[in-house]
């Protein structure tokens, strides 16, 4: 069916009477144990932007949205548990904003025909959709983030990097671990020493690590944290004097809640990001009537405009985005799953279409495909500046090492699909 005419057999449903079922979004989040300082705004904001949605606009295609919230702990576990006990109510979409849950969903998800969005975390190599059918990590994953991070040390030392040491300090689990093939491959490609420093669960002993960094006296530091360790690490860096502006954290290292503690002491630090800054987008003046003035905010409505609201209202837009997309390309408002996954690779994001929205430049352009589930990679890289409390962009989206991570993607999946014995699509 042609776009015109599934939009006018949409039309024309929609006119023909009330919606027979809601359209289910669960938000497998945590509000509780040592990563809660980024789940609660996370979810948030995932909650309120559909909030807003079934306010001011009736929902998506005249149909209402209804979020399902189950609590993880960000334990895999749980996380797992909250999938099957949500799954049967028709769920659209997954998005549990954990590595490690992400692992264990993939091959659920797939058998059961559900998309499974892991909004630049999860497993990297599920970019390739010609082997991750249901899997979509756009518009940026771990591995663009470690050649992002990297690429901008290059410009700051004037395209070399050889000779300098670099050390990776991250979390030591699956989701830390990500970057470090990257990390490796890069460091022969540029000429880095990289060393690498495991944290344990949760995060909160790393005088070990920062006593190495001070006796190596590496060139630059990059940290895969979250949750507690993010803000543990950057005291830690205060204690031992390392320059904060050599000190750049992975998108999920590069929240409020992370460096405030260090107050003054933690000015200059930096992070990578793939979604804008603050309040300043029409669609908050929406939230603020709709929403948050309503009563209707799923939290204290004190997390607006903070990174990981930001981050949970941009997972909703593109959850959003995705079942319109799947609406139009299947001419009905009440979508299935597997409908939704046609949806989200067919999903475009252009600055118009995010312009209409509220939130130009709120993220970066990007198209997903059949064989392509991860967009572009675009990264960008903010800092915090202590007396202002606020972060600002020094590297605006910028193209990561397409051939370094292409060849890292395709040889990861190719085993992935050899494991499971799955037939590579798209041809």
């Amino acid at each position: 069916m042609n776009k015109t005419l599934a939009t006018m057999a949409l039309g024309a449903l929609m006119a023909a009477g009330p919606a027979m079922a809601d359209l289910v979004i669960p938000d497998l989040s945590y509000r509780t144990g040592p990563y809660a300082a980024g789940g609660i705004p996370f979810s948030d904001g995932y909650n309120d932007y559909f909030t807003l949605l079934n306010e001011r606009d009736g929902g998506i295609g005249g149909e209402p949205i209804r979020v399902v919230e189950c609590e993880t702990g960000y334990n895999t576990e749980k996380g797992v548990e909250c999938y099957e006990s949500t799954k049967g109510e028709g769920a659209l979409v997954y998005q549990p904003l954990s590595t490690g849950i992400t692992y264990q969903l993939i091959p659920k998800v797939t058998a059961d025909n559900i998309p499974l969005h892991t909004l630049g975390y999860g497993r990297t190599s599920a970019a390739n959709g010609t082997v991750f059918s249901h899997v979509f990590n756009y518009p940026a994953n771990y591995w663009n983030g470690a050649s992002g991070a990297i690429n901008y040390l290059l410009d700051e030392n004037g395209g070399d990097l050889s000779g300098k040491k670099i050390a990776l300090v991250y979390h030591n689990s699956a989701y830390g671990k990500e970057p470090i093939r990257t990390l490796e491959t890069l460091a022969e490609k540029h000429g880095y020493e990289l060393a690498l420093l495991p944290v344990d669960h949760p995060g909160q002993e790393q005088k070990s690590q920062w006593l190495q960094i001070r006796r190596d006296r590496p060139d630059y530091v990059i940290m895969w944290g979250w949750g507690v360790m993010n803000q543990v690490a950057v005291q830690e860096a205060a204690n031992i004097r390392f320059p904060m502006e050599n000190f750049i954290g992975v998108w999920w290292s590069g929240a409020e809640f992370d460096v405030e503690p260090a107050g003054e002491k933690a000015n200059g630090y930096k992070a990578l990001t793939f979604t804008g800054l603050g309040m300043d987008y029409p669609v908050y003046g929406d939230l603020q009537k709709h929403v948050v003035d309503a009563g209707k905010a799923a939290g204290a409505g004190d997390q607006l405009g903070s990174v990981q609201y930001n981050r949970g209202l941009y997972a909703a837009m593109l959850a959003s985005e995705a079942i319109k997309t799947a609406q139009e390309i299947h001419g009905v408002a009440d979508i299935t799953p597997a409908m939704m996954r046609d949806g989200m690779e067919a999903l475009e994001m252009t600055n118009a279409k995010m312009d209409a929205l509220g939130m130009a430049g709120f993220g970066p352009e990007f198209t997903v495909s059949c064989e392509n589930h991860g967009g572009p990679g675009l990264v960008g890289v903010v800092q915090w500046d202590a007396s202002a409390k606020t972060w600002n962009t020094v590297q605006d989206f910028k193209p990561t090492d397409a051939d370094v991570i292409g060849a890292l993607i395709a040889e990861d999946s190719a085993a992935y699909a050899s494991e499971n014995n799955i037939e590579p699509r798209c041809n």
